[in-house]
Formats: structure tokens, C-alpha cells, sequence
């Protein structure tokens, strides 16, 4: 396995840590009004980077790409600004960095959908 897809993998790792200590926060304190937050991070940053993991491990080609590590940069900055942004937009801190992390989300996902194209589905050719 080359570096990118198990960078992708440990960090999705990492995300869903976070969210799982999250979600028991949420539970013991029976607040769950942060919960739309708390599944964008397990959406954007488990979900979708262990997809993204797993496609790089069976693309070597776009795992060694300046793209997929573009796309792996992105979709983490993405999280780091959505997910805090969703947070304050709910507690009425205002809304622009969960529109800015929107359109990051946005911009990784396209980028990753521009390596797919690029470099086709791995092993079986594109």
C-alpha cells in the first residue's frame, strides 16, 4: 500500500474516533442538538475518506498522483471548517465558515471525481 492510502484510512480512522466520543458526549449529556455536525464528520470525514482510501489502495497510479494528494488535503480542510462551522451556524455564531467548509466539501468531492476520470477504477483498467 503506498503513503496516500493509508493516510487516508488512518484519518478517516481519526474522524470517526472523534465522532464516536462525540456521539457519547451527546448521549450521556442528552443534547443532541449538535448531531448535524457530528454526522458530517462521520459522513465527510470517515465515510468519504475511507471510500477515497480504499479507491487509492487499488489505484496505485492516483495514489502517486499530485491530485489525489490535492484531493486528500482538501477533503481534511474541508472537515476541519465544515464540521466547527455547522457547530456555530446551530449555536447562532453565524454561518460563514459552514458555507465556506460547504463549498470545500464540495471542491475535494469534484477533485476526486476528476482522479476517478483521470485515472479510471485501478486494477481493471479505467
Amino acid at each position: 500500500m503506498t503513503h496516500l492510502p493509508k493516510t487516508c484510512l488512518v484519518t478517516a480512522a481519526l474522524f470517526a474516533l472523534i465522532g464516536m466520543g462525540w456521539g457519547i458526549v451527546m448521549s450521556a449529556s442528552a443534547d443532541h442538538s449538535l448531531s448535524p455536525a457530528h454526522g458530517h464528520l462521520n459522513l465527510i470525514g470517515f465515510v468519504a475518506l475511507s471510500i477515497a482510501g480504499l479507491y487509492y489502495a487499488v489505484s496505485p497510479e492516483a495514489a502517486r498522483s499530485r491530485l489525489g494528494w490535492a484531493h486528500y488535503g482538501l477533503s481534511v480542510l474541508a472537515v476541519i471548517v465544515l464540521v466547527p462551522g455547522i457547530a456555530m451556524a446551530i449555536s447562532g455564531q453565524g454561518e460563514a465558515l459552514a458555507k465556506a467548509g460547504s463549498v470545500l466539501a464540495i471542491l475535494a468531492m469534484a477533485l476526486f471525481g476528476v482522479v476517478i476520470l483521470r485515472f479510471g477504477s485501478g486494477r481493471h483498467g479505467g
